[in-house]
């Protein structure tokens, strides 16, 4: 008895999982997409054999898209562990020659010879053809690429509620016989739609993946009603990108910020999703032509609100005003809330990234001088190394002096202190000087010891101090002498009658190993600039960058913005491709260290999507080989501090291999020249698209390959709206 209820039981599980099978992976078979039958198979590839008829009836085949091959009968139920339960997905690549193909070419000569000069009749009409010839050569050879399988997988029963069927894909063919045949379909739009929008279900989690549709299938540039693939969606998970890095190459007006847009916006709306699904995902753009954080003719549409990306903070009413965050350089007249992306150079914390400023809109000049300059580097000392912090605050008040005459203006904060940092023999050297130039040497003196110095007067000081150091009768040689006997008696331990200070007792022995002179070489570096004809005016080049009113870092507030999950974009439209450069690898390098840290401290690091327009222009080139390069190792290490990338360029080329290798997601627009495809068919399988990507120009046709899809889907990218 128990035998017989098992029986009935096993029965009735084995009808549950073949009715489910026949739902899962039988709906991908339709009879009436019939097309042919494959007559030769490898792992790599298939030959279907197809008549017009078929092919007609389907609405074509077109170079590219996918067929379906298999021997599960459409309405039947299916066996789940049966071999024979599974689609072979392929992909057309182009006509393959049959056996008889030169007897047919030449049957097809001999017809058409005999309609020539008629021009209302073609050779196939069957007053030129007989039908049965007509038929046996209406039917010809397809080459297609073995894309991969669907099959099924059984899960464990859960809870009583017993097995479930899954779907799964495997890119490759495990087994093939060659003697036996296979039907091939061409997926109408439902079975078109679950193949191109398959996600492996072991990335893709209901609750907490979400997906946009980004536009439609589109197999060719010939783009026809008839094909029966207009209108099937293709989808994309943001989760894809996030941690990763996603490529979209293309020439420019193919697309690609279009593309952008909607992936920004995809990112952007997950912050409206309910449940698990609900997240904050900071966003930050580097905006060279500030087609994001503006307006402009390409972004205008019908609607009310224009569709330039800053705009989506308006798009719906539960958006905080602050989701989009816009930082430039210059205003801008549309947008007022805009940050600057400015720096107080007169800070102590700002002082070495403000030099750093100045060394890249220095980087063209090459004279002496200003190469000098460029060396200058400012690292206070431990507050217990009293002889160096002397030197240290030397320099630093010399080179906010050089600041203010280059036109940075002063923060009412921050007040010129000269006192105890110009030696008191030194002063009485300058007053006693015997030069033609002793009163300027005398009036420099008496303001080092005012106690109510303005910049200007600093500077002038500085001017004079450095003359006085250069001019061999001065006096200074004498000073210099006596100065660096003194610092050898110091550094040996001997006694001095009445060591050198100022009538408030602060020491002023300057750091220099025993010996070393008062003038260093990093004060002369700064000096130097005030009496070289264009120092000062090479210096002002960096000031548009300054501002006194700012009191921190805009890369730190930028990473606080991201890091709230803000749509952050920075206009770089009105910059210098070296200052721009500088600044973006400067907020990456505290981006990722940052996010490093967290990772090291046993945190979560926050998610961050970083997206690069005209990529050539800050990510290094294929020429360059620093593996030290913030924009390499965020491409080589980002993941794991949850960083991604998107980089948009015009040229596979262009950017360094080991960033490409390391990206995941590629969306890819028309190139016009073999070097760039060639280039482009290294990764995954967009050889078999190289043709189509060389020859088809329509704007926004792009070849999609993301993280959780196992294939490139060929898409036709909708327009961007808010």
């Amino acid at each position: 008895m128990t035998s017989q209820l098992e029986q009935v039981f096993t029965a009735d599980k084995q009808s549950i999982l073949e009715s489910e099978t026949m739902r899962t992976l039988g709906t991908l078979v339709q009879p009436s997409q019939y097309v042919g039958d494959v007559y030769s198979i490898s792992y790599e590839s298939a030959l279907v054999l197809i008549h017009d008829n078929h092919r007609q009836r389907v609405g074509g085949i077109p170079s590219l898209s996918f067929l379906i091959a298999t021997r599960i009968q459409p309405d039947t139920l299916l066996d789940p562990i049966a071999e024979d339960t599974s689609i072979i997905l392929l992909r057309v690549m182009d006509a393959a020659a049959l056996p008889n193909a030169p007897e047919a070419e030449r049957v097809r000569v001999q017809v058409a010879q005999n309609v020539s000069g008629v021009p209302n009749q073609h050779w196939d009409e069957q007053e030129a053809m007989d039908p049965l010839t007509g038929y046996q050569l209406s039917f010809a050879g397809v080459s297609c690429r073995v894309i991969g399988t669907f099959y099924l997988e059984m899960k464990k029963e859960i809870a009583g509620h017993g097995p479930k069927m899954v779907l799964r894909f495997g890119s490759d063919l495990a087994n093939y016989y060659p003697n036996r045949g296979l039907k091939v379909f061409k997926p109408n739009r439902e079975a078109l739609q679950r193949i191109v929008n398959f996600r492996d279900p072991e990335r893709l989690d209901s609750k907490t993946d979400a997906t946009v549709d980004i536009g439609e299938v589109r197999y060719a540039s010939t783009h026809r009603l008839h094909q029966g693939v207009s209108g099937v969606p293709v989808s994309i998970m943001p989760n894809d990108l996030l941690g990763q890095k996603t490529a979209l190459f293309g020439m420019t007006r193919t697309g690609k910020s279009n593309t952008t847009k909607i992936i920004m916006k995809a990112v952007f709306d997950l912050r409206y999703e309910r449940g698990e699904r609900h997240r904050r995902i900071g966003q930050l753009v580097f905006d060279a032509n500030g087609e994001y954080a503006n307006e402009n003719t390409q972004d205008r549409d019908s609607k009310l609100v224009p569709s330039a990306i800053k705009n989506l903070r308006e798009a719906r009413p539960d958006a905080k005003p602050d989701d989009v965050i816009t930082y430039g350089i210059t205003e801008h007249v549309d947008d007022p809330g805009r940050k600057l992306m400015l720096l107080n150079f007169y800070l102590d914390s700002n002082l070495q990234i403000g030099k750093d400023i100045i060394n890249d809109n220095l980087a063209d000049i090459s004279t002496i001088f200003v190469d000098a300059f460029r060396q200058v580097r400012f690292v206070k000392p431990a507050a217990t190394e009293r002889s160096a912090l002397t030197r240290y605050n030397r320099h630093v008040l010399c080179y906010r002096a050089l600041l203010n005459k280059a036109g940075f203006k002063p923060p009412a904060g921050v007040k010129p202190e000269a006192s105890n940092l110009f030696n008191k023999d030194l002063r009485k050297a300058m007053r006693d000087s015997k030069s033609p130039a002793a009163a300027a040497y005398v009036n420099a003196a008496d303001l080092l010891e005012s106690s109510d110095l303005t910049w200007d007067q600093v500077g002038q000081v500085c001017a004079v101090v450095y003359d006085f150091i250069r001019e061999k009768t001065s006096g200074f040689r004498e000073f210099e002498s006596e100065y660096i006997k003194g610092k050898k008696r110091r550094t040996s331990g001997e006694k001095e009658a009445s060591p050198s200070s100022d009538s408030n007792g602060v020491d002023e022995t300057d750091d220099a190993p025993g010996g070393d002179s008062w003038a260093d070489a990093q004060l002369l570096r700064i000096l130097d600039m005030f009496r070289q004809p264009n120092g000062v005016n090479h210096v002002n080049r960096a000031s548009r960058y300054h501002t006194p009113l700012r009191s921190g870092d805009f890369a730190e507030e930028i990473y606080k913005d991201l890091k709230n999950g803000k749509l952050v974009i920075v206009d770089q439209s009105s910059g210098d491709d070296k200052t721009n450069r500088a600044s973006a690898e400067r907020i990456m390098q505290y981006i990722f260290e940052q996010n490093r840290k967290a990772f090291r401290s046993a945190q979560e690091p926050p998610d961050m999507l970083i997206y690069v327009e005209e990529a050539h222009t800050l990510l290094p080139p294929d020429s360059e080989k620093k593996f030290d390069d913030i924009w390499v190792r965020t491409a080589k290490e980002g993941g794991k501090y949850h960083l991604g990338l998107v980089y948009a360029t015009q040229e596979v080329s262009s950017i360094q291999r080991n960033i490409i290798k390391n990206t995941a997601n590629f969306l890819v627009a028309h190139l016009n020249n073999t070097d760039e495809t060639r280039e482009l068919c290294k990764y995954y399988d967009f050889l078999d698209f190289e043709p189509s990507i060389r020859r088809a120009q329509d704007t926004g046709f792009l070849r999609v390959k993301t993280l959780s899809n196992r294939f490139i889907v060929p898409v036709q990218i909708k327009p961007f709206h808010i």
